[in-house]
């Protein structure tokens, strides 16, 4: 049965079996345009929190301007212990529409996943919203800005990309890569996307 954190009559809630003592992140869902608000918002309130961000020019019919935007629209990603205080400051942000995970239970997000889009967006190199996939090579970056970075390998025509994946969301980033630049580790076999939705504030 999901667990609904409505603004009503009746007092939030939030189930009393939270046990992580440990913060973790998680995957916060956002109000269309309202990422970096949500993010100034946790900001405000001391949570740690990353907004991925990338610079896209926009044209304008008497201007140009290059702007930021999330590599995940519309999400938040923000790192607590799971305690009941700390999801309702969380959903409580200006914004926020729901904390991802299954049941009453929220779903943290790895902390390599996370570690990896920061480091490919820290690079500087151009990268690219990619398919989210779920199977093949994976890949150990040998040198270069992204060494010892770990990810999906795919061939597009002539080109080679690393794939990197926020599994929680079944969606990924990608960079052009030299092949000669990774090794292959294994075979990977990626597992099933997000769960449903819990948590929900209008």
């Amino acid at each position: 049965m999901q667990a609904d954190l409505r603004r009503e009559n009746t007092p939030l809630w939030v189930p009393d079996t939270v046990v992580e003592t440990l913060p973790l992140w998680y995957a916060v869902y956002t109000r269309s345009n309202f990422e970096k608000r949500v993010a100034a918002d946790l900001v405000a309130k001391r949570i740690e929190n990353y907004l991925p961000l990338v610079e896209e020019l926009h044209h304008w019919k008497d201007r140009k301007k290059v702007v930021e935007v999330p590599v995940f629209p519309g999400y938040v990603f923000a790192r607590f212990v799971d305690s009941q205080r700390n999801r309702l400051s969380v959903l409580r942000s200006i914004g926020t529409v729901r904390i991802l995970g299954q049941e009453e239970r929220i779903e943290p997000v790895p902390d390599v996943e996370i570690d990896s889009i920061r480091r490919l967006l820290k690079s500087n190199l151009p990268c690219f919203a990619h398919p989210f996939l779920r199977q093949g090579a994976w890949v150990k970056v040998k040198r270069g800005p992204l060494k010892d970075l770990e990810g999906l390998l795919v061939r597009v025509k002539s080109k080679t990309r690393l794939v990197l994946s926020i599994t929680l969301l079944s969606q990924s980033v990608a960079t052009e890569i030299d092949i000669l630049d990774v090794e292959v580790l294994r075979r990977a076999d990626r597992p099933h996307g997000p769960g449903r939705k819990v948590h929900e504030e209008p």
